[in-house]
């Protein structure tokens, strides 16, 4: 795995469920932040999405942010 990710989350997000799910089967680590607990992660949701707390919005290990991505995004970005 060339990397991590964080995947910016809410308790309640039905697709955060689903992609989360969807990273353990393919072996995918990430850390999970709530962003209803962490309100410098919130502003960073909303940094990234102008203005919108999208979730999940995942941080790739080059830097980059993408909300709700399909499960090929995510293997594609961490070479997985």
């Amino acid at each position: 795995m060339a990397g991590t990710v964080t995947m910016y989350s809410t308790t309640w997000c039905g697709y955060c469920r689903r992609l989360k799910g969807q990273m353990d089967r393919e072996g995918i680590a990430y850390t999970e932040v709530n962003i209803e607990q962490d309100p410098e992660a919130a502003a960073f949701v909303e940094k990234v999405n102008n203005g919108n707390q999208l979730v999940p919005t995942v941080l790739f290990p080059d830097g980059s942010a993408l909300p709700n991505p399909s499960i090929a995004q995510v293997r594609e970005r961490v070479g997985a």
